[in-house]
């Protein structure tokens, strides 16, 4: 596992992925590679009015080998943090520490794999699954994103296309407050999971399912004892990292 290091990172390009979530690029820049697991996260070493703040944040790109690595930032109003990220231009260069965190998946990794997230959850798990797509791993793998409003879906035309060109990935989307026009699935996250699960068990028979979930502290939570309660999955093969 990479040792975690201090280094400045440069804000390379922006783009937002939903009304209140901004894509940030970085690259080191010092030019060294960026070298970390798919899963893991960095700190942002942020000098606002008030003093220096710290602030974790996964990384949403898979290791490629060049210094660039990707972050998503939800912009939480009072915030400062998330605020002056959601405010920075590009050019901007910051103190970074990392790569840090034990939720992790390796892109040569054989386990069927199920994936559960909401809203900025997902940039870990999307690190996971472009790693092992490009590292062609031919182990099942399901990814459920659960969103508020068909506005909030991240990443949602990657992943498709992702879906559609890897018949091992499948993708679906669950919102709890959709609008009538929506044809997916409704409701929170939990309410799909068995049914998934179900579905990847019994297409990757005999080998058991992991299951990796990311997101809000509640639903990590719920989704986690769902997992080892009523799916009966073993402990170590539900991997968790929550925020608040």
């Amino acid at each position: 596992m990479p040792a975690p290091e201090v280094f400045d990172a440069r804000l390379i390009s922006t783009r937002y992925l939903s009304p209140n979530v901004r894509e940030l690029v970085f690259e080191r820049a010092d030019g060294k590679p960026m070298e970390f697991l798919p899963g893991q996260w960095v700190n942002l070493l942020l000098s606002l009015p008030a003093g220096e703040v710290k602030r974790a944040y996964s990384i949403a790109s898979p290791p490629d080998g060049t210094p660039r690595f990707e972050l998503a930032i939800t912009r939480v109003l009072g915030g400062p943090g998330s605020e002056h990220l959601h405010a920075i231009p590009e050019g901007t260069i910051l103190r970074a520490v990392g790569p840090q965190g034990f939720f992790t998946r390796g892109p040569d990794e054989l386990s069927p794999s199920l994936f559960v997230a909401t809203g900025t959850g997902i940039t870990p798990l999307r690190s996971m699954i472009i790693a092992a797509l490009r590292a062609r791993s031919r182990a099942p793998l399901r990814l459920l994103f659960g969103a508020r409003h068909e506005e909030d879906i991240l990443y949602h035309d990657e992943l498709a296309a992702l879906a559609a060109q890897n018949p091992s990935f499948r993708y679906v989307v669950t919102l709890s407050r959709p609008a009538p026009s929506w044809q997916g699935l409704k409701g929170y996250v939990q309410l799909h999971v068995p049914e998934i699960y179900a579905d990847l068990k019994a297409s990757a028979a005999p080998e058991l399912p992991h299951v990796y979930i990311c997101g809000l502290d509640r639903m990590v939570t719920v989704v986690r004892d769902l997992a080892r309660n009523e799916l009966g999955v073993g402990r170590k093969m539900v991997h968790q990292e929550r925020y608040d």
